[in-house]
């Protein structure tokens, strides 16, 4: 895959198509990675996904992607929840055919990432369901560990959501 037309940059309510078919290939491609599901994804209307693709450029959060050429490759992106848990990283997708260290990409979007949320915080946290161990590997090359906390999840088939969390500074 080519390195020279990668393309980081974050999102605006003009992408909204584009969003809308990368979120659902992410929503088909690991069901389970992402607190919502396809057929609800399905009914959201061009409003919602203006407003979802407008994240990249709202206060307090972030909408991440990667393009190659044309293609929208990954995305990752960041929120505050509250003012003291700090940035967590969420919706974290790469393209199957663009995974791996070799490819680069998922280094590429949390670096971008990781910029915006030192703005907001030490530390970057993220959950992953505990039935991802794929997931969990992943995040742990990226310097995540885990905290001990978890939660239910809150979709079928149920199960624990672990927090990780990786230091910034």
């Amino acid at each position: 895959m080519p390195q020279h037309d990668l393309v980081i940059r974050t999102t605006n309510g003009d992408d909204w198509r584009e969003w809308r078919a990368l979120r659902l290939e992410m929503l088909r491609d690991t069901p389970l990675a992402y607190g919502e599901t396809l057929e609800h994804a399905l009914t959201v209307d061009e409003a919602g996904w203006r407003r979802r693709a407008a994240r990249g450029t709202m206060p307090g959060q972030t909408s991440i992607v990667a393009i190659d050429g044309e293609r929208w490759v990954g995305h990752m992106g960041g929120y505050i929840p509250d003012a003291t848990s700090g940035p967590m990283l969420v919706g974290v997708y790469v393209a199957p055919d663009y995974r791996g260290e070799r490819a680069g990409v998922s280094g590429l979007l949390l670096e971008a990432v990781e910029r915006w949320a030192l703005g907001h915080g030490d530390t970057l946290r993220l959950e992953v369901h505990e039935d991802n161990p794929r997931a969990r590997r992943f995040y742990e090359r990226l310097g995540f560990t885990l905290t001990g906390r978890s939660r239910e999840y809150e979709l079928p088939p149920g199960g624990l959501e672990l927090e990780m969390i990786k230091p910034l500074r």
